[in-house]
């Protein structure tokens, strides 16, 4: 049989920094970062489903973010005012991070290359799945500059404001929802979130 090296390279995204060009408070790895955006878009699909007549597959949206950033172990993280300098150079990273899907699909036994295509290849997304996926995305980077700020670190003034941008461009119901919900206690302290519910 084969060996395989597909997970010893996903093992690696833990290596791999978020924010490379900011000074951060604590470090964000991919690895770390892919598991909130998975528990924030299977949260956004259950609320679209539950609250907004969606009839969205959770638990596929969850797996589909899980593995959104999985080509940044061949490719790195490429910081958001790089990446999207200019149209040109959001064309040609967009060619690149196929490139590295596909890689990383080809890593695969063949046996388990058609299982894992549809994780991997974000083209294979549909408009509903990528959009949750997007939304999710944006509001855990969104998220991180709370973090961030309510540790006193302006550094991350800037993104903040761009990605509240981004969050009213990508809008929806279900997004207003989580955030009305769920986003205010990022701001808060440990004994300010813990108050309501003691051990």
């Amino acid at each position: 049989m084969t060996q395989s090296h597909f997970f010893a390279h996903l093992s690696r995204l833990k290596l791999i920094n978020r924010w490379p060009l900011m000074r951060n408070v604590r470090t964000e790895n991919v690895s770390e970062h892919s598991l909130q955006v998975a528990m924030v878009a299977h949260a956004l699909a259950i609320i679209k489903n539950q609250k907004f007549g969606g009839e969205l597959n959770t638990d596929k949206v969850a797996m589909l973010a899980l593995y959104h950033d999985a080509s940044e172990v061949l490719t790195g993280d490429l910081p958001t005012p790089v990446k999207y300098y200019n149209a040109q150079i959001a064309h040609e990273y967009k060619k690149i991070e196929k490139i590295a899907q596909q890689k990383l699909i080809e890593m695969l036994p063949v046996e388990l290359q058609d299982a894992y295509r549809p994780l991997l290849d974000d083209h294979l997304h549909s408009p509903a799945e990528a959009a949750i996926v997007k939304q999710a995305d944006a509001l855990c980077a969104y998220l991180k500059c709370l973090e961030e700020l309510s540790a006193g670190n302006n550094e991350f003034l800037l993104a903040k404001s761009r990605l509240e941008k981004t969050l009213r461009q990508r809008s929806s119901e279900e997004m207003s929802w989580f955030v009305e919900v769920f986003v205010p206690s990022f701001s808060l302290s440990l004994d300010e979130i813990s108050q309501d519910t003691p051990l």
